[in-house]
């Protein structure tokens, strides 16, 4: 595989800066979260079982509020993010709640190295994280080398079906415009603000992110030793990726009323034999 450590050093400074918006962000609610709310969005809540007492590891776990919602459920989680600046907040969260909770900094191809292998019950993987991985097959060796034997992966992801359109503004079409079966280079995007979309203006534009179409994911976890318990597609989103689309009172992004359904959203279960 070639050298990706410059992709890398470009998402963790702009995660790094990203982080404290997104922590102040309503999008986020931090407060809310701290009062009592449960921070799963709806498909989560539906899909993730009974996560009581599991040792459950959250790959790509940003600022914790996913990790210390599981806590709160009764995991014993472990969160784990390259973000040194994401991870002093999701730490400091822990400490104010009083939710049990260990953070690990690392580039995600090191976690075999950084966590205890074979240790895990549940890895826990969801919307917006394997887009800024080079390397899905080697993304699915880490995975299963985390989880013990039994153990299984979540993972909710954006759909690479949608992720290859593209819609600017609102009075624009939607339209193919990103190479689903996506080569070795990733593609570059600059943009000003985060999607939390609270107007703040970012010094780190640029980031670097991967499609992975779904034989590539499926197939990764395949080759990796892993079983399918079940595949789901949604036509709902957590962000907004389309100009036209509103915001549901859940939280969640919609299409507009009468426009085609598309798949924006899929979910798996994936379990290491044994």
């Amino acid at each position: 595989m070639r050298d990706y450590e410059a992709t890398y050093a470009v998402n963790r400074r702009r995660w790094d800066e990203a982080a404290p918006i997104h922590a102040a962000s309503g999008f986020y609610g931090v407060e809310r979260f701290k009062a009592g709310e449960d921070k799963l969005g709806p498909i989560e809540q539906a899909e993730i079982g009974d996560v009581a007492g599991k040792r459950l590891v959250h790959l790509q776990c940003h600022f914790g509020l996913d990790t210390l919602s599981l806590a709160r459920r009764g995991a014993i989680v472990t969160g784990y993010d390259f973000s040194p600046s994401a991870l002093a907040i999701a730490r400091q969260l822990a400490a104010e709640t009083g939710l049990a909770a260990e953070f690990v900094e690392g580039n995600l191809y090191d976690a075999p190295a950084k966590l205890p292998r074979a240790s895990f019950d549940i890895a826990y993987v969801t919307c917006g994280a394997i887009n800024w991985l080079p390397d899905i097959k080697g993304w699915a060796k880490v995975v299963a080398s985390l989880l013990a034997p039994g153990g299984f992966l979540y993972l909710l992801e954006g759909h690479p079906a949608a992720n290859m359109l593209d819609q600017r503004r609102i009075e624009d079409p939607i339209v193919p415009t990103y190479d689903y079966f996506q080569g070795p280079e990733p593609l570059v995007f600059t943009e000003s603000e985060t999607y939390t979309e609270d107007g703040v203006k970012l010094a780190n534009r640029v980031m670097h992110e991967w499609i992975h179409s779904l034989s590539s994911v499926i197939g990764g976890l395949l080759d990796a030793g892993f079983a399918l318990d079940w595949f789901h597609e949604h036509d709902r989103l957590a962000w907004k990726l389309f100009a036209c689309m509103t915001r549901a009172e859940d939280g969640m992004y919609d299409m507009p009323p009468g426009h085609p359904k598309l798949p924006l959203l899929y979910s798996l279960k994936a379990r290491k034999p044994g």
